[in-house]
């Protein structure tokens, strides 16, 4: 029985739509499904391998012992989690180093096993000599589904590779599968218990364990026995049904396995020693992969200065830890130079977000929660925060973070010399990630409508994620409280002959919750607005400071 330590997040199938830079922002539930599984397991007197990567042991110091305190086997799973196996032998020798270093000091077995975060293609299985050469007992990093690994059928059973130079060899325990016209189907694994019919299933385990001198593999994710897990908004639909489909179903199937199987972990299978090393005070944490990445970008001020970010939100319950740990990420990465305000003003919600604001910013300090009444619209929302901002410089964000907050550290310093900074996904060098086609093809039209009507050279009128000078928008009334107030607030500022700067930035879909935007009105508020436009340019009003 073996067990793949992630978090809901960190799913394989969610690359495309979870990047790894938001991990950190993210609330963490790989504690919780550990402890789940550890009780599960704990039930039916299971010992298990579990595979941890280093990221995450970093993350959760102490969730390495209480793996290994429950008598299971902790093995690696490298260090960075999304590290393709496609690299060079050296960077790979540093991965397993790196992670196995960090997961004995945490008080673990001697790590001898490895599970690569993406399962091995034929071309990668140079990766087994590293791990030989590293001292490594065993891999599980081989699902031969289908024909994948048709030239090499000795991947399809658990055994022990030679490997000259070494006294010992290196096993391999694939994904265990069965042969159906003429390729492999895997019979145990999460995701094919979760999708698959068990019936089917369970008939070829059992007679698996009737004619096969290997012992079957089973693993899964520790994510699959956490079926309250957050759902992310706007995943394709074949991605949505590989997550989240049949998370119900993971125990009671497991259930039925533990009831009557005997499951023990790959290093009892191999009689290797599960006693536990010593934990070893380490003198810092390593530094995070995301933040040592970023580059550091200085402030034309001297000194801190104060700024203060405005966030409006509406029904966003399910969007504030992450909006909590976005902001507060920042704030620290920023400290240096900036003394940021955060301010969020709850526009009429009916759901639990002002609860969720104070339960997720109690005690952050220079955090104020600003509430309208009732629904006023998102403009309202944001002149609110803007009016009360104690800064000159106020910072504007929408609550589904859908521009990364960390943009920001590059467009502060331009409004040094401009009276707003907007951020924009259409600028030559900006781009959009996941975003519906539709979305942006209306977008675009609208800007591209807006731009040749008051011969501004912008590419978006409708972005939230800009930098203001309170001095200039403190003063202005709105005609539009909604979305459409967006676009009037830039117009605004560019017809009275303030200087606006463009800065090409990357527009994402939402990770939580839905969008408030309703598409038919917005769309009309602005051909309204469009229209007035034309009319003005008619009289030669709607160019001037352009």
């Amino acid at each position: 029985m073996t067990v793949s330590v992630e978090d809901y997040f960190q799913s394989q199938d969610l690359e495309r739509q979870v990047r790894f830079k938001q991990w950190e922002r993210i609330e963490s539930r790989v504690a919780r499904s550990v402890d789940s599984t550890l009780e599960f397991f704990a039930g039916y007197n299971v010992h298990a391998t579990f595979f941890v990567s280093g990221w995450t042991a970093e993350h959760n110091p102490q969730l390495v012992a209480r793996i290994a305190s429950g008598g299971h086997e902790v093995a690696s799973a490298g260090y960075s989690p999304r590290r393709s196996a496609r690299t060079h032998a050296d960077s790979l020798r540093n991965d397993l180093r790196m992670a196995r270093e960090l997961l004995e000091s945490q008080g673990s077995n001697t790590i001898y096993g490895y599970r690569a975060s993406h399962w091995l293609a034929p071309e990668d299985l140079w990766t087994l000599d590293v791990l030989a050469d590293e001292g490594y007992r065993y891999d599980a990093s081989v699902n031969p589904v289908l024909r994948r690994f048709a030239h090499h059928p000795e991947l399809a059973r658990a055994a022990e590779r030679p490997h000259p130079g070494h006294a010992n060899g290196l096993w391999e325990f694939p994904v265990s599968t069965e042969r159906f016209a003429g390729v492999r189907v895997p019979i145990t694994g999460g995701n094919y218990v979760r999708q698959l019919p068990h019936t089917l299933l369970k008939h070829s385990v059992a007679r698996w364990d009737a004619r096969e001198p290997t012992p079957l593999l089973f693993y899964f994710m520790s994510w699959e026995l956490d079926p309250e897990q957050p759902r992310f908004d706007g995943l394709p639909r074949l991605t949505a049904m590989r997550h989240y489909r049949g998370l119900a179903k993971t125990r009671w199937v497991l259930e039925e396995y533990l009831s009557r199987y005997r499951f023990q972990s790959v290093a009892e299978h191999l009689g290797l020693s599960l006693d536990r090393l010593p934990v070893v005070a380490r003198e810092a944490a390593l530094p995070s992969v995301s933040e040592a990445a970023l580059p550091h970008i200085p402030s034309p001020w001297e000194g801190v200065t104060d700024v203060t970010i405005v966030v409006p939100v509406f029904n966003e319950e399910l969007n504030i830890a992450f909006l909590r740990g976005t902001l507060l990420r920042l704030r620290r990465r920023l400290a240096d130079r900036y003394r940021i305000f955060i301010t969020l003003v709850d526009d009429g919600s009916t759901d639990n977000t002002v609860a969720g604001v104070r339960a997720h910013f109690a005690g952050v300090e220079d955090f104020t929660l600003l509430e309208h009444g009732k629904n006023r619209g998102i403009a309202a929302a944001i002149m609110t925060g803007l009016y009360a901002a104690p800064s000159e410089l106020v910072c504007t964000l929408d609550a589904d973070c859908s521009y990364d907050p960390d943009v920001l550290e590059r467009m502060i310093p331009l409004a040094h010399d401009a009276d707003l900074v907007t951020a924009s996904p259409y600028h030559p060098d900006g781009r959009a990630l996941n975003v519906p086609e539709w979305r942006l093809v209306l977008s675009r039209t609208l800007s591209r409508m807006y731009r040749k009507l008051v011969d501004a050279e912008l590419h978006t009128f409708t972005s939230c994620c800009r930098v203001h000078r309170k001095s200039v928008f403190g003063r202005m009334t709105l005609e539009h409280d909604d979305f459409l107030g967006i676009a009037e607030m830039l117009l605004r500022a560019g017809m009275q002959g303030s200087k606006i700067v463009e800065f090409p930035a990357t527009l994402e879909s939402r990770l939580f919750g839905q969008s408030k935007m309703k598409t038919a009105k917005v769309i009309r508020g602005h051909l309204g607005l469009l229209k007035t436009l034309a009319s003005q340019k008619l009289r030669g009003e709607a160019s001037a400071g352009f």
